[in-house]
């Protein structure tokens, strides 16, 4: 009964929190979203608004793995080399070695999945802080995506493969766009109804409170791991199917980004407060940003300068929230 209770009032206050922390980044992506609307004929069109969704597919996927690491205090910076080893691994294995895609992708997946496994490991087992294992991981990751084939990328997947991120079924959704709403849709109601989603909030609160509560805390950070790591080894299969081709370098500066969408849509990095729903609309910030900018003009260095102002200003929100 207690563990229980722990965990209800470790999932309120995080439900709470979380709505307080994405309400400043919703009203930012409206008035982001008029003025772009004002600046620019061409933003305000469908086929604008499906090509943003195609834009954030991948980042879109990662994000939500990020979200449940950083909710609970954690923090992955392998996502990027995972996602990259998960691509060489099924191109490796499709193309090269001729197993069928549907045996390939999901050997693809365990690869990615076992990179979170190990970083969960190190972190529980031995005590090895998060930033200190997960980097050891992005080191080791990147240097197998690299061994696989010397550095080289690999092309030739089946045709349908690649139409997955091209045809618009019902001339609206791709199907690699469907697949990051549905990881949306999950993470939500996973985050909303499951008794894991309200782990999440209870460890990223008070770790030692929730052991002692009763609560399994290494078995729900090492799950936790190779959740993001699984999700990364699924945008890497998105982005293989949006390039038609897969190579060693893909990735970089990825986990960047994710942990960038992560903080823009409210969620702590302390852990304890935030949750998916945020880090959809930081998600969608970060895309409508970067297309409108594209849409203006602006060049892709000064596009790097302006993201990183809004991170600034993201993090002095939250910093800001805490002091009231």
């Amino acid at each position: 009964m207690l563990a229980t209770a722990t965990e209800r009032q470790g999932f309120a206050g995080g439900m709470r929190a979380s709505m307080r922390g994405a309400t400043g980044p919703l009203i930012g992506l409206i008035v982001l979203c008029l003025f772009l609307t004002f600046a620019s004929d061409k933003f305000l069109s469908i086929r604008n608004f499906l090509n943003v969704l195609d834009q954030i597919t991948v980042l879109g996927i990662m994000a939500v793995g990020m979200t449940m690491v950083i909710l609970i205090g954690g923090i992955d910076l392998a996502v990027g080399s995972v996602m990259a080893l998960a691509m060489m691994v099924l191109g490796y294995l499709n193309v090269v070695a001729g197993v069928p895609m549907w045996i390939a992708i999901p050997l693809a997946l365990l690869v990615a999945s076992l990179n979170g496994l190990i970083a969960g490991l190190l972190i529980t087992r031995f005590n090895v802080p998060a930033f200190i294992a997960t980097l050891a991981m992005m080191s080791i990751a990147r240097g197998l995506a690299n061994m696989i084939t010397d550095g080289q990328q690999i092309i030739g997947f089946p045709a349908w493969f690649n139409t997955m991120a091209i045809v618009r079924f019902g001339g609206f959704l791709t199907l690699t766009v469907a697949v990051m709403l549905g990881v949306f849709i999950a993470g939500l109601l996973y985050q909303r109804y499951r008794h894991g989603g309200r782990v999440l909030y209870a460890i990223g609160g008070n770790a030692e409170v929730a052991r002692l509560a009763g609560i399994n805390v290494q078995r729900a950070t090492v799950l936790v791991y190779v959740v993001c790591s699984f999700l990364a080894g699924l945008s890497g299969m998105v982005l293989a199917a949006r390039l038609d081709s897969v190579q060693p370098s893909s990735g970089v500066s990825y986990e960047l980004d994710a942990i960038a969408a992560v903080v823009i849509g409210g969620t702590s990095l302390s852990g304890g407060t935030g949750g998916i729903g945020g880090t959809i609309i930081g998600v969608l910030i970060i895309g409508i940003l970067r297309n409108g900018l594209n849409l203006l003009s602006v060049s892709p260095f000064m596009q790097q300068v302006i993201i990183g102002g809004v991170i600034v200003l993201a993090v002095t929100a939250e910093t800001y929230r805490k002091r009231k």
